[in-house]
C-alpha cells in the first residue's frame, strides 16, 4: 500500500511540474501597436526580452539600448515592448502617438504591442503568465515599474526577471543572449 501511495505522489508531483511548464509565451497572442494580431509562436527559436515601457518614465532612454541590442542580435533575439500607463500615468498617449515617438526619438524597429495593463484587475494575460508561478512555473513577482524586463528562452519559457533600473546592455543580459552563463 505504501508503494502505491509513493508512486501516486511521484506521479502527481511530476504531472504538476509538466503542467506548469506546458504553457509558454508561444501560446499567447496580443495586438501589436497597429491593432493587428501578433502570435508569439512566430518567435520560436529566438530568445526574447519582453519589457513594459512608458514614454514619460525616467527609464525611457532605455529604448535606445533595447534597439541597439535588438539590431546587434536580431538573428537570435527579439525585443518586444508593451507600453503601459500603470505607473504614475507615464504613458498617456495613444498607440499611434507611442509608435511615432518611439520611431522618431529612438529609431525603434523591434515589435511594439498595443498599450495594456501589466498589473491589477485589467492585467493582460501575458503579464498574468509572467508574474504568477502557477502560470509560468518559475516565479511569482510583481511589476515594479516601467522597463521591467523578462528574459524568455528559445522555447518560450520564462528564464528570469530583470529590474527596471538594469540597463538592457547589462553584462548579465548580454551574457544570456550570447549563451554564456548568468
Amino acid at each position: 500500500m505504501r508503494n502505491y501511495v509513493f508512486i501516486i505522489t511521484i506521479f502527481l508531483f511530476a504531472s504538476n511540474f509538466v503542467f506548469s511548464q506546458s504553457k509558454t509565451l508561444h501560446n499567447f497572442k496580443a495586438k501589436d501597436i497597429d491593432g493587428k494580431d501578433f502570435n508569439f509562436s512566430q518567435l520560436k527559436g529566438k530568445k526574447i526580452i519582453l519589457v513594459n515601457t512608458a514614454s514619460k518614465a525616467s527609464y525611457t532612454p532605455q529604448y535606445e539600448k533595447l534597439e541597439e541590442i535588438y539590431r546587434k542580435y536580431n538573428k537570435k533575439l527579439v525585443v518586444v515592448a508593451f507600453p503601459s500607463n500603470d505607473f504614475l500615468k507615464q504613458e498617456p498617449e495613444s498607440n499611434k502617438k507611442i509608435k511615432s515617438f518611439c520611431k522618431r526619438e529612438f529609431g525603434v524597429t523591434f515589435p511594439l504591442m498595443s498599450k495594456i495593463s501589466v498589473k491589477g484587475e485589467e492585467i493582460h494575460p501575458i503579464y498574468k503568465w509572467l508574474t504568477q508561478k502557477s502560470e509560468n512555473g518559475v516565479l511569482d513577482t510583481k511589476i515594479r515599474w516601467s522597463f521591467q524586463k523578462f528574459l524568455i528562452d528559445e522555447k518560450g519559457h520564462l528564464v528570469k526577471k530583470v529590474n527596471p533600473s538594469t540597463s538592457p546592455d547589462d553584462e548579465e543580459i548580454i551574457n544570456w543572449i550570447e549563451g554564456k552563463s548568468f
